[in-house]
Parts: C-alpha cells; sequence; structure tokens
C-alpha cells in the first residue's frame, strides 16, 4: 500500500492490538470488494454490484464490538456488514457467484448476503426497507427482556421515506433498542442530500422524532470505534434507540454499472480525490506506522495474508456446485397448520 502524508488520529484508549484488529478487519472488506468488480468484469457475477469502498470504518468500527446474540440489518451495500459479523467471506464469494455453497444458497446475490448464526439478519434490496425490520426486531428485543440491541445501517436517500420515519417515531414512542446508523454519502444513486431534501441536518430529522444522537466522522476509524464502545455500552444499559449520522463518502459509482461519464453529471474527480486523502484504511495506516505500532514488513505480511484469503475465497466460489433446479421452489412459501 502506498504511503499517502494523511493526517494522523488520537489513539488514546485503545490497545494496540484492537487497532491493529480495525485496521485488518477495513482492508480485508477493500480487498474483498476489489475482487468483487474483476469477477463482476469475467461475466461471473450477475446481477447487481454495490461496492463499498470508503466507508469500510462504518462497519469496522461497530459491528465486531457487538455479541453474537446481537441483530445487524444493512441495505444492498452489504458485503462489508456479513464481513464484520464473522460470516465466511467464503460463503459470500460463492453467494455473488450465484453458488449453491454461497450464505442465501446462491439466490440472494450481492444484494441479500445474510449470516443468521452471526446475528446478521441480512441485507435489503428495498431502499429503507431495513428500518421498520428493524423496529419489530428492537421490539421483541423489548418484549424478552434482553439487553441486546439492532444495529441497523441504510443510506441518506433512505430517510426520504415516509416508512423509515413512521418507524423511527414508533422506536422512540415504545424506547426499543435500535441503533440507527446512518451511512450519509452525500449521494442516493446520484442525487445530492441538497438537491433531495431541504432540511440537510439528518440528525436533526432523527430527533424530531425524540431519538438521541450524534454525527460522526465515518472517514475515521478511530473515532467511529471509540464512539461505539459508548454508544453500545448506554444501549444496553437504557434499551433506548440511538442514531448516529455517519459522514462518509464511497469512492466508486453507485453500482458497478455506473462508467465514469455518469458519474461526472453528479459529481466530479476533485471532489473524489478530496476525499480520497482522506481514505479511513491509510489514515489508520499512517497513525499505525507513526505509533510504531506497524512497519513495513508487518504491513506486507498482512497484505499478502488477505490477498491469499480472497483468492482462496474465489477458488472456493468457483468451485462450488450450482444451486440444483429443485431450490428453485424452496422457501417460496410455508405451509400452515389447520
Amino acid at each position: 500500500m502506498t504511503t499517502t502524508a494523511l493526517k494522523e488520529i488520537a489513539t488514546d484508549k485503545l490497545e494496540k492490538q484492537e487497532l491493529l484488529d480495525l485496521y485488518r478487519m477495513m482492508l480485508l472488506m477493500r480487498r474483498f470488494e476489489e475482487s468483487t468488480y474483476r469477477k463482476y468484469r469475467e461475466g461471473k457475477i450477475g446481477g447487481y454490484l454495490h461496492r463499498y469502498d470508503g466507508e469500510e470504518a462504518l462497519v469496522a468500527g461497530i459491528i465486531p464490538l457487538l455479541r453474537k446474540d446481537d441483530y445487524i440489518l444493512a441495505t444492498y451495500r452489504d458485503h462489508g456488514h456479513a464481513i464484520a459479523c464473522g460470516a465466511d467471506p467464503r460463503s459470500l464469494m460463492a453467494e455473488l457467484l450465484g453458488r449453491a455453497d454461497g450464505c442465501a444458497g446462491g439466490k440472494g446475490g450481492s444484494m441479500h448476503m445474510i449470516s443468521p448464526e452471526n446475528g446478521f439478519l441480512g441485507g435489503d434490496g428495498i431502499v429503507g426497507g431495513p428500518v421498520p425490520i428493524a423496529l419489530g426486531v428492537g421490539y421483541s428485543i423489548k418484549y424478552r427482556g434482553g439487553d441486546q440491541i439492532c444495529a441497523c445501517y441504510f443510506g441518506d436517500g433512505a430517510l426520504n421515506q415516509g416508512g423509515v420515519h413512521e418507524a423511527m417515531n414508533m422506536a422512540a414512542l415504545y424506547g426499543v433498542p435500535v441503533l440507527f446508523v446512518l451511512e450519509n454519502n452525500k449521494y442516493a444513486m446520484g442525487t445530492s442530500v441538497e438537491r433531495s431534501t431541504a432540511q440537510t441536518d439528518l440528525l436533526a430529522k432523527a430527533k424530531a422524532h425524540g431519538i438521541q444522537g450524534e454525527k460522526l466522522d465515518g472517514m475515521n476509524a478511530i473515532e467511529v470505534r471509540k464512539a461505539a464502545h459508548r454508544i453500545i455500552k448506554t444501549m444496553r444499559e437504557t434499551g433506548k434507540p440511538y442514531f448516529v449520522e455517519m459522514l462518509c463518502y464511497r469512492y466508486q459509482g453507485h453500482g458497478v454499472a455506473d462508467n465514469p461519464g455518469q458519474q461526472k453529471f453528479y459529481r466530479n474527480e476533485e471532489e473524489i480525490e478530496k476525499y480520497k486523502q482522506l481514505d479511513p484504511i491509510l489514515t489508520l495506516r499512517n497513525t499505525l506506522f507513526s505509533q510504531n505500532m506497524m512497519n513495513e514488513a508487518d504491513e506486507e505480511l498482512m497484505e499478502a495474508e488477505l490477498r491469499q484469503l480472497v483468492e482462496d475465497c474465489i477458488t472456493y466460489a468457483e468451485h462450488s456446485p450450482e444451486p440444483p433446479m429443485e431450490s428453485l421452489f424452496e422457501n417460496v412459501f410455508s405451509e400452515g397448520s389447520g
């Protein structure tokens, strides 16, 4: 990885191993995403594909702190969420390639990763779709009297959906433990926040429903991680909802079908380069180097390990069988009794 002159971040109260694990998680997510584009170009991934490059800190900073009995819901840009919760990355790659060993049997694809055994209830292809579901999950937690939480990720465009506001109102009204994580990457597909809502302070919208919250620099992995420790602890104690507006940026287009010409309609190269100077992975990398927590040999070893891991995932997926024809009729309906 090239050395880039980026700002350093204060690492107080976070131990070396936690920071190294945080860096490794984000780097794995980035290398995994890069490989998916290659397989898409080879024609081995069909349908839609939405990459997460640039937003890794939002997921790596929070999800690894959750327990296995907590819950996670995400949008269709969901590969990183599945990786961070502990899902087998081989099954994720197999799912992308539509194979039987995929996490959804090869029938869900990129937008519907899932790992219930790790608390990940899946990605949702509907804009704003995960939010009402998170309300139900949060209510079930409260009903059972547990101290789990449900982390729900959704984008800035989803905050213009009526169902999202209904769910947030009810979450505050009933006092359910949902952590609303707003991925504000400035654009809903190609429409900027400024062009889609008169109230651009998205945190204000959550507070209007009576939900406490804060804005975080989603490009700063350490800031996200430190806040996550505090927020999760408080939510377990109170059982109340919380809202975090993550200010972030995606380096790729909305989906891989976008081309540079399409992107120029809503953002320019200068803007993209500006945010690349704030890359959360490179920023954390520079901090680790400056604090003598990692050196070039360590970095090369980690890079080699993760690149090999991704290649192993691809090999596994390409050798996985196609779903059998009879699987078309599985999980289509459920027979009731009486």
